[in-house]
């Protein structure tokens, strides 16, 4: 785990922000007035549906590439990814002018591989865990001389996550509760940070599948724990273990972690795609589905839920949503 020394510090969030000022999407508040009434309080949504590549991960990318000494980055990069950061180490490496490879799972959505390769990138498919896509990178890496851009456990990744948090309090600083998924945690870890940097009062819940609760078994044994497996819809968030670096920001400012259930997510995605005309993919709708579900109580004030992204294809839409 990383020592205190080690935690990302709100300098390097705003100089991640100034980073990708002009380049990221800053992607709005939106407020419904369906989501209100079926939640019982104000809910502002962060869609980060609308950030390049389709998912937040995009800012983490673009900042890691950004500090790269530029020698060592004309040499290509590698990402392993379950789809959202292959998507988003591809657009930064076409928006540098370099190579990129990004080692996807066999059991990757065609929505993800495809836009992996749209972008440019070249696409190794490896085992269906975070642990095999690391292995292959690793390999490839060595071979090729390339740079493996970590999906999670790196505080330059969390720092670019965490402008999500900066434009969260900056916009409506008036929030009482944050909700944020989490995978292996550079997200999660990320807002909280700059939330909690920004305003120690608001509330910062995560929010993870009941089939992959890496966090809540962390902070159960007080270090990051190896799942033997993980499942669930939430393709997204199904690391097996949380990123050493990530859980040290997160016990410092989390305040609670709350699982879903998949059965959960389908409606949660029916609903912002009925009531609030927004596409997400499942691991994008878990923070709603845990407001829906009343797995969270709605604060004094405004709620923020992060969406964390929407990259799924109409077949996949149609699969999960077609009896929702």
């Amino acid at each position: 785990m990383a020592s205190r020394s080690a935690l990302v510090t709100l300098d390097a969030l705003r100089a991640a922000a100034t980073a990708i000022a002009g380049v990221a999407v800053r992607t709005p508040l939106l407020r419904s007035d369906d989501l209100d009434a079926a939640v019982g309080g104000p809910v502002l949504v962060k869609p980060e549906m609308l950030q390049r590549g389709g998912a937040f991960k995009f800012r983490g990318a673009y900042v890691f590439l950004s500090r790269m000494d530029p020698a060592i980055r004309s040499r290509g990069v590698i990402a392993p990814s379950s789809g959202n950061h292959a998507q988003a180490v591809a657009l930064a490496a076409k928006l540098f002018g370099i190579p990129a490879t990004v080692v996807m799972p066999t059991t990757v959505t065609p929505a993800k591989r495809g836009g992996a390769e749209r972008l440019g990138a070249h696409v190794v498919l490896a085992g269906t865990t975070t642990a095999d896509r690391m292995e292959r990178a690793v390999e490839i890496a060595r071979k090729e001389g390339s740079t493996i851009v970590p999906p999670y456990d790196d505080a330059l990744i969390i720092s670019g996550q965490g402008t999500v948090g900066l434009e969260i309090v900056e916009d409506a600083p008036q929030a009482r509760a944050v909700l944020v998924p989490v995978g292996g945690g550079g997200l999660s870890a990320g807002v909280a940070t700059a939330v909690k940097l920004l305003d120690p009062s608001i509330r910062v819940i995560a929010v993870e599948p009941t089939g992959a609760p890496k966090l809540s078994r962390a902070r159960a044994a007080g270090k990051p724990v190896r799942l033997s497996s993980t499942t669930g819809l939430a393709d997204g968030l199904l690391a097996v273990e949380i990123g050493g670096i990530p859980f040290a920001h997160h016990q410092k400012y989390i305040d609670d972690v709350v699982t879903v259930d998949d059965s959960a997510l389908a409606g949660a995605m029916r609903f912002l795609l009925d009531r609030m005309k927004i596409v997400a993919e499942p691991s994008g709708a878990i923070t709603i589905a845990a407001l829906l579900g009343g797995l969270v109580r709605p604060a004094a004030g405004p709620t923020v839920a992060v969406l964390s992204g929407g990259n799924i294809e109409w077949a996949g839409l149609l699969a999960l949503l077609g009896d929702a």
